[in-house]
């Protein structure tokens, strides 16, 4: 593989290769190897501070954090993410694993090894979790007068803003396809400058792995445009973005979630597993919508969702299942969960969403009737007798809640769950200890 490697960076002129994880902060990082060296860093790899998670997504270390100026642990590729860069000169990339740097054993830290484990954990229960990422960003640019001005001039899926974007959209889908990524559509969205990219389904880290990359080459490829690309939840006044998994369980060729009752929209298993993400969902959110940022987006009324339930097509709730023609439900019945963005760390997300439907499935809890109208609609004796409560308010409240759930606590493990907090606490904190418009003008420079 090594070899292969090289010989695929000799031929596109590389230079540098990144060496990229994703911490806990949800920011990517890592290190550059000049190819000449490139060898010696796939096979042991190269070291990186244990401090970056300790980081927290406004930049700062968490004084006495879990992890301090002391010790390191190595950044070790993973080959088959391997890719040539596109959009940049002479440069590759390739996603890694954290390593003990004494030895090699997997750290206890590090998110993507956490949700290898859990992946590992589904097969070793007959299943396999089908993944898709669906990622909304905006793109814009910033005058001298330091006015923010769209890419595109309408949104709401108007022709006029496909129009108007599509040069850099093109090459955003050009950079993609170059990295084997499936491309399936595009369509602006609802607020000026908003655009989503479907990418296909898969299994593994794959779906994830390319998630991480997606992020990485928008942003690159805005930059090389002269704009500016965010993936914030919410970056401007009545703006946001999302971060949307859809997800399925299979059993062989087996769609675990496909209903046999054609008046059903998901099998008993799948609603077992809608009722464990509903019933961890307060902890949950610590994961999936882990910045302050990310409550400012999760309003009623606004298409995105704020409360605790599920529906067949409803994007109002927290958990929708998309409806699917007839002919398809065997391969298509899947749920989506909507209450995630971009800041959340894509392995940890999806650790936690696998974590609580397992837990669901184990312990058979139904989720109840769906709910088949904007739940900011109903009345609040209705929501009350129904069980819809409203999602958590803050960061801090879903932090809380995260510490107090036992079963994502399990899944994390003891490391990930105490370094994975105190960053988490110290972001609202700070937060807490300044207006709330310092949060939008951060977000938007950092994602």
């Amino acid at each position: 593989m090594a070899a292969s490697i090289r010989e695929r960076c000799n031929e596109a002129n590389v230079e540098f290769v990144r060496l990229l994880c994703v911490t806990n902060d949800g920011m990517i990082r890592g290190q550059a190897v000049n190819v000449d060296h490139l060898e010696s860093a796939l096979s042991s790899g190269i070291p990186l501070p244990k401090m970056t998670q300790s980081f927290n997504a406004i930049g700062y270390r968490v004084k006495d954090g879990r992890f301090d100026a002391v010790g390191e642990v190595r950044l070790l590729p993973d080959p088959s993410t391997f890719r040539v860069l596109p959009y940049e000169d002479r440069t590759a990339a390739v996603l890694c694993d954290l390593v003990e740097h004494d030895r090699d054993v997997a750290w206890d830290a590090d998110p993507r090894v956490a949700a290898k484990r859990m992946l590992t954990a589904c097969e070793d229960d007959g299943l396999t979790p089908t993944i898709a990422v669906e990622q909304e960003f905006h793109l814009y640019s910033e005058k001298s007068d330091g006015e923010i001005e769209p890419l595109d001039p309408r949104g709401e899926y108007s022709s006029a803003s496909m129009r108007a974007s599509r040069s850099v959209i093109l090459d955003i889908v050009d950079a993609l396809k170059a990295q084997g990524i499936d491309v399936r559509k595009h369509h602006p969205e609802y607020t000026a400058g908003k655009n989503e990219i479907v990418v296909g389904h898969g299994t593994g880290l794959e779906p994830l792995d390319n998630a991480v990359f997606c992020r990485e080459t928008v942003s690159g490829v805005a930059e090389r445009a002269g704009a500016n690309a965010t993936f914030s939840p919410y970056p401007f006044d009545g703006a946001t973005n999302g971060c949307h998994f859809h997800l399925s369980l299979w059993d062989g060729d087996e769609n675990v979630f496909a209903p046999t009752d054609d008046d059903a929209a998901l099998s008993q298993r799948g609603r077992y597993f809608v009722g464990g993400v509903l019933e961890h969902m307060p902890g949950l959110l610590a994961l999936t919508s882990p910045t302050v940022n990310s409550y400012a987006r999760l309003q009623p009324a606004k298409s995105v969702c704020a409360y605790n339930c599920w529906g067949i097509g409803n994007r109002e709730a927290a958990v929708r299942v998309p409806e699917v023609r007839p002919s398809n439900r065997t391969s298509g019945t899947r749920i989506e969960f909507r209450p995630a963005d971009n800041t959340s760390n894509p392995y940890l997300a999806v650790l936690g969403l696998l974590a609580a439907g397992r837990d669901g499935i184990d312990r058979e809890l139904d989720p109840g009737p769906s709910v088949d109208q904007d739940p900011e609609n109903l009345s609040d004796d209705t929501r009350r007798k129904r069980g819809i409560e409203r999602l958590p308010g803050s960061l801090g409240e879903a932090v809380r809640e995260l510490e107090n759930d036992e079963v994502l606590t399990a899944a994390l493990g003891d490391t990930l769950t105490e370094s994975y907090v105190e960053i988490k606490r110290s972001q609202w904190e700070a937060f807490t200890a300044h207006a709330d418009t310092w949060m939008r003008g951060t977000y938007r420079d950092r994602f």
